[in-house]
C-alpha cells in the first residue's frame, strides 16, 4: 500500500504549498495529491477551495484574481497556523512540475482537478499540456468528482492514469469504472467496504482513498488490499505501512 501525502503534508504544514510538497517529499512518501483551479488570467494554480478565505489573508474566489494578484496574499493558512508560515505563496502548476521533474524523482502525483462547483473550460488540455511539458505523463494521476472531465483527459491522453473521485458509495465500483476505461476508484474512506474493494480488484481497479488519518485506519486499509491511501500525516502512514507506529 502506497502512502500519498493528501495536499502536501498538510497536518502540519499549510496545505498545497510548497512548503507542505517539500516536506511530504522527506518522510519517503510514494505520492503527492494537490488540487488545481484556474486563475483569472487562465493560470492553473494549486488551491483546494473555490474561494481563498480559508487558508489565505484574502478574501474572494480563485477564478476573480489574475495569479499575481493572488500571490500579493499569504497563503500560510493563518486560521490554523496563525503567523507562523505567513510568507508561504499559492504556487502555480508549473512551479510544481518543475520541482517534481527535477528534484523530486520519487514522487508520484495525483493532480485533482477541481472543476466540479465551478467548470473552467479548457483546463483539462493547459494541464495535460503542461505534465507533457515535463514530461511527467508516468509519474501523474489525474481525478476529479467531476468524472466527465476525467473521461475527456483520458480522450485527450490515453496512457494518462486516471480516477473516479466519488463522495458516497456506489454497487459494483469496480464494473463502473472499468466499463468507462478509467484506472482507479477514490472513495472516501468513509463509505468505503471490503467488498467494494475485492470487487475493484476483480475487475482490474485499483482502488485510493481518502482521508486517512490514523493508525487503525491505515492498518484495516492495507488489510483490505487497496492501491494507495491519501493521508495528511505521511509521516504516520510510512511508519503505519511499516509496523512501527
Amino acid at each position: 500500500m502506497k502512502i500519498f501525502a493528501h495536499r502536501g503534508f498538510s497536518g502540519e504544514y499549510p496545505e498545497n504549498t510548497m512548503l507542505a510538497f517539500k516536506k511530504a517529499a522527506e518522510t519517503g512518501c510514494e505520492g503527492i495529491e494537490l488540487d488545481v483551479q484556474l486563475t483569472k488570467d487562465l493560470v492553473p494554480v494549486i488551491i483546494h477551495d473555490e474561494r481563498i478565505d480559508r487558508t489565505s489573508s484574502g478574501r474572494g474566489r480563485v477564478c476573480d484574481y489574475t495569479f499575481d494578484e493572488l500571490r500579493s496574499f499569504s497563503f500560510g493558512y493563518p486560521d490554523k497556523f496563525g503567523d507562523k508560515f505567513s510568507d508561504e505563496k499559492i504556487p502555480c502548476l508549473e512551479e510544481y512540475l518543475e520541482w517534481l521533474a527535477e528534484e523530486a524523482s520519487q514522487i508520484i502525483t495525483n493532480i485533482e482537478l477541481k472543476n466540479s462547483v465551478y467548470y473552467y473550460g479548457g483546463m483539462e488540455q493547459m494541464v495535460i499540456d503542461m505534465v507533457r511539458k515535463y514530461n511527467l505523463l508516468e509519474r501523474v494521476i489525474i481525478s476529479s468528482f467531476n468524472n466527465a472531465s476525467v473521461l475527456k483527459c483520458k480522450e485527450m491522453e490515453a496512457s494518462l492514469k486516471t480516477g473516479f473521485l466519488l463522495e458516497g458509495a456506489i454497487g459494483n465500483p469496480g464494473v463502473y469504472t472499468r466499463e468507462f476505461g478509467v484506472d482507479y476508484y477514490h472513495p472516501s474512506m468513509e463509505f468505503l467496504t471490503e467488498e467494494h474493494v475485492k470487487n475493484c480488484s476483480e475487475n482490474g481497479i485499483g482502488v485510493n482513498v481518502w482521508t486517512v488519518n490514523e493508525k487503525d485506519e491505515f492498518l484495516k486499509m492495507k488489510k483490505w488490499g487497496v492501491s494507495l491511501v491519501f493521508t495528511n500525516y505521511p509521516d504516520r502512514g510510512k511508519k503505519a505501512v511499516r509496523g512501527v507506529l
